[in-house]
């Protein structure tokens, strides 16, 4: 049930993805601009992401899911407005995005802690995979209905149909039979129980690589996306449908991953592996994507693009999860939260920056050395990456 719910709130979400990066590019034509959007929504995560996993640690999970889910709603019925009045501003695009950021710290480590009380732990990675299935079945379709749809009839409906389609999530939300999770007390100071992750996620060291991969990949690496709207209408000549097929290329190859990892991941070996191929072949198509002039062949890159990033992704989430203790899940995942969110800020500004001034080639080309340099960081730790029935207990 709240799946297919998410999955509907989810083509949404992907089609406000395409529209507020076709509405930026329209009212700025600017690949800096693409990067300021996106500084700004990914900003506020690394910092109240922390204290963020401490409340998710203390309260009702999906109460908490529930609020997020209904002020994000509210933020993309706000932007629609404002687009079909014809008074928005990248300003106020800039502001709404902050403000989306501010809540997603709340709702991304809520949402992965709250997927733990729906499945048993023997399910669990099979649980991540359909999670990030219905993720990227949605970015396979939100992407080219937006692209469509901004084509036809502008990019106001986007909005609109993203903010109805949170109606979906939250009746799956209110709907679902999950016993009730009764609010805890805080106990320590909250600065105390963050220190607890952070040890924990220090001196455990398989989960302290993983981090630091993480970091550097999403931080990095992934955001060459930033300059896919430059690609689409000034390389590639495509357009706004074209942007959104771009986008759904990656979503179709992720569901193709997603269908791989869930049939493999009850094997350890198979986790790691699909950790580290994922990540190579990740790298090794945004090079592709950077120097392609082709659009045949620029679809073909993005959708090995999702695949090994969905891979790569919904590996490291299991392997997290598998690893940590339940007292401490809500932290260790804000932990993953920050860390998959903590440097896409200042990566996606010098992204923006890089498209800008070298051009989108070599910016593309410098974004899939430093996933390289971490396929090589996890490789080189292979063995290390083993998982144990005895998971480590909060300090």
């Amino acid at each position: 049930m709240f799946f297919s719910g998410q999955l509907i709130s989810l083509i949404g979400t992907w089609m406000q993805i395409v529209a507020q990066g076709w509405l930026v590019l329209k009212l700025t034509n600017s690949a800096w601009m693409l990067g300021v959007v996106s500084f700004a929504g990914y900003m506020p995560i690394p910092i109240i992401g922390l204290f963020a996993g401490v409340i998710v640690d203390h309260v009702d999970r999906r109460r908490l899911v529930i609020g997020t889910q209904s002020l994000m709603m509210l933020s993309a019925f706000t932007l629609a407005a404002l687009t079909f009045t014809h008074v928005v501003r990248v300003e106020y695009v800039i502001a709404l995005a902050a403000i989306n950021g501010i809540v997603s710290s709340f709702d991304m480590p809520g949402r992965q802690a709250f997927l733990v009380e729906m499945v048993e732990r023997e399910d669990l990675a099979n649980g991540i995979a359909l999670n990030s299935m219905a993720f990227n079945g949605a970015r396979a379709i939100g992407p080219a209905v937006a692209g469509v749809l901004i084509a036809i009839t502008g990019i106001a409906g986007c909005f609109l149909l993203n903010g109805i389609s949170y109606l979906a999530v939250l009746w799956s939300l209110f709907a679902m039979d999950v016993p009730r999770r009764e609010a805890t007390r805080f106990g320590n100071v909250m600065l105390v129980q963050m220190r607890e992750g952070l040890s924990y996620a220090w001196h455990h060291r398989p989960t302290f690589y993983l981090f630091v991969v993480l970091a550097i990949s999403a931080g990095f690496a992934m955001q060459y996306s930033v300059l896919i709207p430059v690609f689409a209408a000034n390389v590639l000549r495509q357009g706004a449908r074209g942007y959104g097929f771009l986008l759904g290329a990656q979503g179709i190859g992720a569901v193709l991953g997603a269908v791989l990892v869930a049939s493999t991941s009850h094997n350890t070996r198979h986790l790691r592996m699909h950790l580290i191929v994922g990540l190579f072949a990740m790298s090794a198509s945004i090079v592709v994507f950077g120097l392609s002039h082709s659009f045949a062949l620029s679809i073909a890159a993005q959708m090995i693009n999702g695949a090994g990033q969905l891979s790569y992704q919904a590996s490291t989430n299991t392997m997290l999860q598998l690893f940590v203790a339940d007292e401490l899940r809500g932290r260790v995942m804000s932990i993953y939260t920050v860390s998959f969110i903590g440097l896409a800020p200042l990566g996606s500004l010098e992204v923006g920056y890089a498209g800008a001034h070298l051009g989108p080639a070599m910016a593309t080309i410098i974004c899939a050395a430093i996933g390289l340099a971490g396929a090589c960081l996890l490789l080189s730790r292979y063995k290390l990456l083993t998982i144990t029935q005895n998971r480590p207990q909060a300090p």
